[in-house]
């Protein structure tokens, strides 16, 4: 009897504790219902549809616009181009970031300064630089080709030629990104216990690659895995310097998935089209991550 008479207040007071818990955790799991599950859910409905802004009615297609997004050469083109895009803004901004990371953590002064100058591009608004990016650009008065110039190259026309589009969207990309990854990879770098340094030094790690090798890799792990994640995820919904800067060409040269879904979405009106896109792209962002995961997570070390 005394033992009950005992567990009945715990458990009193366990279910008062779980009572205000909820409540604290209701105004954010209502908004994550609101502004998340509520629209991929309409998203997923919408994309068996016919459904056309302007338009009272619609109906159940089915597949039909997964059928159609087969076909659909623009998509096609979309998608190769975002995947070209990933592939070259997320290892450089990876490797980069890395780089200047140890650099600055390395370095004995200005530390402040030199973190402040490398994530302004973070906190810079695309759609304000896109002037500074065009000047840069600029095929005739632009300081990229008039530096390229100098050592007798002809630089071509960045953002008006198919053929180098994509590759000038790419380095802007490199820009945004590198700084986010770089104070990522600061905090990694600090989190690293200094004595491990001294026992590799002590075990023969004379030089510093060799350092970086045994003792810095393999402790940057699960910061190398977050930072490949978010990088890749940021490259896939590339949106802003394409709709900015070139508008999806020359000759889509330079749309990619997010300009597509867009343009099918906002100004053809075709949002059962747009929305089948929507879950083709989600889709494509779930098994990236799950394959990157299954790959890179038995690699990584957890101190």
């Amino acid at each position: 009897m005394a033992s009950i008479a005992t567990d009945l207040p715990i458990a009193l007071a366990d279910r008062r504790e779980a009572r205000i818990a909820w409540l604290l955790a209701a105004p954010a799991i209502l908004l994550l219902f609101l502004f998340i599950l509520l629209p991929t859910l309409a998203v997923l409905v919408l994309g068996f549809t016919d459904f056309e802004l302007g338009f009272g009615g619609f109906r159940f297609v089915g597949f039909e616009n997964y059928a159609e997004l087969i076909g659909d050469r623009t998509f096609r083109r979309s998608l190769s181009n975002t995947a070209v895009y990933t592939a070259i803004v997320t290892p450089v901004s990876i490797v980069l970031a890395l780089a200047i990371a140890m650099l600055i953590e390395a370095e004995t002064r200005a530390k402040a300064f030199f973190r402040t100058v490398y994530f302004l591009p973070v906190a810079s608004l695309v759609v304000a630089m896109a002037t500074v990016w065009q000047f840069l650009f600029h095929p005739t008065i632009g300081p990229i080709n008039a530096l390229l110039a100098e050592f007798g190259i002809a630089g071509p026309n960045w953002l008006g030629a198919s053929g180098t589009v994509l590759y000038g969207l790419a380095i802007i990309g490199i820009w945004q990104s590198v700084g986010f990854n770089m104070v990522l990879f600061l905090a990694g770098l600090t989190a690293i216990p200094r004595d491990l340094y001294a026992a590799a030094e002590v075990d023969g790690a004379k030089s510093w690659f060799e350092r970086f090798r045994l003792v810095t890799w393999p402790m940057l792990g699960p910061t190398t895995l977050f930072v490949t994640t978010i990088s890749i995820i940021n490259s896939v919904k590339v949106f802003e310097t394409v709709k900015t800067l070139t508008e999806g060409g020359p000759n889509k040269a330079s749309e990619v998935l997010l300009f597509t879904i867009y343009q099918e979405g906002f100004v053809y009106l075709r949002v059962g089209y747009a929305s089948a896109m929507t879950v083709v792209f989600l889709a494509i962002l779930v098994i990236l991550v799950f394959l990157q995961y299954r790959v890179l997570d038995r690699k990584v070390h957890y101190a």
